[in-house]
């Protein structure tokens, strides 16, 4: 693990356990890398609550963590792709870029373990599929973490700001 990916102070899952996480490990809390774990926790509740310029911020500051190549690259420029797809679709009311952005979302999340760091990435699959064929598949669908629905606290806008 690099140094730069380590941070203590995230917490464990909230249930189940993900690839990223082994509850025997020290570093980061058990997470392989912590910072990733507190970018995804921020980007999805800001993804559940509407926030999805927040959320991409969060996935792509995170996502210069990490190499081509790697899983972690590969997961975050994926949610960078949802959550940019999801602004196309509500704020822009541009279904073709929603589709595009997607499209390459699938490519990136294709060989990303099905839980991730909590993330129930088959059900961001699922619905991203479904959603090249009806994007109003997306109306009230929230992005799973730790078996949850968790939606964004003022900690998370914050976070989110912060990366400006």
């Amino acid at each position: 693990m690099n140094d730069h990916t380590k941070d203590p102070n995230v917490a464990p899952p909230t249930s189940g356990d993900p690839t990223g996480w082994q509850r025997h490990q020290g570093e980061s809390n058990g997470w392989e890398h912590g910072t990733l774990r507190r970018a995804v926790v921020h980007g999805v509740r800001l993804y559940n609550s509407g926030a999805y310029h927040g959320s991409h911020d969060c996935f792509e500051s995170e996502w210069y963590n990490y190499g081509r190549g790697t899983t972690e690259s590969a997961f975050l420029h994926g949610m960078v792709q949802v959550a940019a797809g999801a602004y196309k679709h509500y704020d822009f009311e541009d279904d073709d870029g929603m589709a595009s952005l997607f499209r390459t979302a699938l490519q990136y999340l294709d060989d990303v373990p099905d839980d991730y760091y909590g993330v129930d990435v088959t059900d961001v699959r699922t619905t991203l599929a479904d959603a090249l064929d009806d994007p109003a598949v997306l109306d009230g669908w929230q992005i799973l973490l730790d078996g949850d629905r968790p939606e964004a606290r003022v900690a998370d806008h914050e976070y989110a700001d912060a990366l400006d």
